[in-house]
C-alpha cells in the first residue's frame, strides 16, 4: 500500500525522508506535505527527522538540493557529448539536459522551481550549484560571441532569455500544457529540444 511505512538503513535518515516525500507531494501536493508524515511513511518516529530538518521548509529544501544535484548530473552529462570546442552545440547540449531532467524528475522540477517552499538562499548546495551551471553558461555564450559564430549581445541577456525559454518550456510539459499545442506526450521532448535547437541557430551570425 502506498501509505505503508517502510524500514530504512541507518545512516540514509535524510535519503528515505526525500525519497518519502517526493512520494507524499505525488499523492497530495506539497501543501499537505508534514515531516511528520514523511516521517511516518519513512518508517521512522516522529521526533527522528527534528534532528535533520527544523521543519517543512528545511525537509522541502533537502528535496530541492536533490533536484539540482540531479539537474547538475543530466546537464554535464548532456556536455560531454558534444565536442568542448563548439560552444553552440554546447549551448543546446545545456537546453537539452535540463528539459530532460524537468521530464525524467517533474516532482523535483517543481519544487525546485517553487522559492515559496524552500529556503534557496539559505541553503550551501542549491546557489552553489546554479552559479556553476550560470558560469558554464555564460562561459559557452561569451566563446560564441568571441568566435563570430553568434551575434554580439549582453552575455547576460542572452542567458536570461534562454534560460526564460528552457525553462518555460520545461514547465509547460510538466504542468500537462503541450497537448494544448498539439504536442502529444510521446514527442514532448523531442518537440522541446528542436525548439530550443531552433533558437540557439537563431542566435547564429547570417
Amino acid at each position: 500500500m502506498a501509505d505503508t511505512p517502510r524500514p530504512y538503513h541507518h545512516g540514509r535518515l535524510r535519503e528515505a525522508m526525500v525519497e518519502a516525500t517526493v512520494a507524499l507531494i505525488e499523492e497530495v501536493g506539497p501543501e499537505r506535505v508534514t515531516v511528520r508524515e514523511a516521517a511516518r511513511r519513512a518508517g521512522v518516529s516522529p521526533g527522528a527527522p527534528f534532528r535533520h530538518f527544523a521543519g517543512k521548509t528545511a525537509l522541502m529544501t533537502a528535496v530541492a538540493e536533490e533536484a539540482m544535484a540531479r539537474f547538475r548530473t543530466e546537464v554535464l552529462a548532456s556536455l560531454a557529448q558534444v565536442p568542448a570546442d563548439d560552444p553552440i552545440a554546447g549551448l543546446k547540449a545545456i537546453g537539452g539536459g535540463l528539459v530532460r531532467w524537468a521530464v525524467r524528475n517533474p516532482t523535483h522540477f517543481k519544487v525546485l522551481s517553487d522559492r515559496a517552499l524552500i529556503d534557496f538562499d539559505g541553503s550551501a548546495v542549491l546557489p552553489a550549484i546554479n552559479r556553476e551551471m550560470q558560469a558554464i553558461h555564460a562561459d559557452l555564450l561569451a566563446r560564441a560571441i568571441a568566435g563570430g559564430l553568434i551575434r554580439a549581445g549582453d552575455p547576460k541577456t542572452l542567458a536570461l532569455a534562454g534560460r526564460a525559454l528552457v525553462y518555460g518550456l520545461a514547465r509547460m510539459y510538466v504542468d500537462g500544457q503541450l497537448a494544448q499545442w498539439d504536442v502529444a506526450p510521446d514527442e514532448a521532448e523531442a518537440r522541446i529540444t528542436a525548439a530550443i535547437d531552433d533558437y540557439v541557430e537563431g542566435l547564429r551570425v547570417r
